[in-house]
């Protein structure tokens, strides 16, 4: 699926959710970027292959028909679409947060919130506000060869490079087949095969010089079953030497936390006391600094640092 087709139905989704009435087609048409640059017939087939694709991969959207209109209205029902209670293992939860990082401000997220200003221009009431972020995911990310590269793993697509060695001025040219972008320590790495060396490498993202060329065709890479990105870019063994932080809790606060303690002790002044075992202080400081004035650390002290570290470099 192209990434424009993407956007288009992301958009159509996140209008019929938010809508407090049904749409009419002309009024999704208006509203939707993607729709809004083809003549009538085109985009009434278009229209229909959506919906269609939309209620194949389960999507229910409604056809309400109003006897005072001509034309019938297109919405989805919020009990209908959303999912029920989930219930994660700590190893999934982290995988959905690390994922909810990703962008700093997505062009998805973009695009969508722009279709909600459409609809608010046009004087259609929306559930969802727009400007609250709610529709935007991030990471905390300057790097500029990030986009190119992400898009390349996902596309599964050949790049060529720039790329400046550790402890060298010379910049080399390089030809990699990307199997994932992997963020360590607060930098991101590139993880793949490197034509050029015949062999698996990692790339700082901050050592890439200029900009990322996308070579040949999309699905010409093939990521090479069970490999470990982690291990290609040095994370530490996270099966051993397991430490145990010491964490303030505010009492009714940070749910998740609490479950995934290895205790969690009543405390004093409005304030419980949890155990959580970690490996990585600089990972731990991440997930800490996430969740604000709800959480102190109070050992070891490298941890503690960590997070001291990480709220200093927000403020600045």
């Amino acid at each position: 699926m192209s990434r424009r087709k993407t956007e288009r139905l992301l958009n159509l989704v996140i209008c019929l959710l938010a809508t407090r009435r049904p749409l009419s087609a002309e009024q999704i048409r208006q509203a939707v970027p993607g729709y809004d640059r083809d003549g009538d017939e085109a985009f009434q087939r278009m229209f229909e292959r959506d919906k269609n694709e939309l209620r194949e991969i389960g999507i229910p959207i409604d056809v309400v028909r109003d006897p005072w209109e001509d034309e019938p209205g297109y919405r989805i029902e919020r009990e209908s679409y959303e999912l029920p209670e989930i219930t994660l293992e700590p190893d999934e939860a982290a995988v959905l947060g690390l994922a909810a990082q990703v962008w700093q401000r997505a062009s998805l997220a973009e695009a969508a919130s722009g279709a909600l200003l459409k609809l608010r221009a046009g004087g259609v009431a929306t559930d969802q506000p727009v400007g609250t972020g709610a529709l935007e995911l991030r990471v905390d990310t300057r790097d500029p060869a990030f986009p190119a590269l992400w898009d390349a793993v996902r596309d599964r697509r050949v790049v060529r490079f720039d790329y400046r060695g550790a402890g060298s001025e010379s910049v080399r040219s390089r030809t990699v087949e990307p199997w994932g972008v992997v963020s360590r320590r607060g930098r991101w790495y590139l993880a793949g095969y490197d034509r050029d060396r015949d062999a698996p490498r990692a790339f700082r993202l901050s050592r890439i010089a200029g900009q990322v060329a996308a070579v040949g065709k999309p699905g010409a890479v093939e990521v090479p079953e069970g490999v470990d990105l982690r291990a290609m870019v040095g994370f530490p063994d996270e099966t051993t030497d397991e430490r145990v932080a010491v964490v303030r809790v505010r009492q009714g606060a940070c749910e998740g936390l609490r479950q995934l303690a290895r205790a969690v002790h009543p405390g004093t002044d409005g304030w419980d006391e949890a155990e959580l075992a970690f490996t990585d202080p600089e990972r731990l400081a991440g997930w800490m600094a996430s969740l604000g004035a709800d959480v102190e650390v109070v050992e070891p002290p490298d941890a503690r640092e960590a997070v001291i570290r990480r709220l200093k470099g927000a403020m600045a």
